[in-house]
């Protein structure tokens, strides 16, 4: 399947630009990854917010909130290194 993208400056009346979703999603634009990286900062800041409220947290929340905020910071150290080996 194709996306058509209508550039503003385009040379020719009706000329347009043919990329692939996969093109779209992970190339150029690398919307696919920024998206997911949102959805997980939203998810740890979330899951933040919630032990934060807790009036007496016990152990098995703590441990949630730990394996989270671990998981958030290896997600981070990935997608920095992805971004560093982009194109130049």
């Amino acid at each position: 399947m194709y996306l058509q993208i209508s550039p503003k400056s385009q040379s020719k009346k009706g000329e347009s630009i043919l990329i692939t979703k996969e093109e779209f999603l992970k190339g150029k634009y690398k919307i696919l990854p920024r998206i997911m990286m949102l959805v997980s900062t939203i998810m740890s800041w979330n899951t933040a917010s919630w032990f934060m409220h807790l009036e007496d947290p016990t152990a098995p929340q703590s441990a949630f909130v730990s394996v989270v905020m671990g998981v958030m910071t290896g997600i981070f150290g990935i997608w920095m290194g992805h971004e560093h080996k982009g194109e130049k």
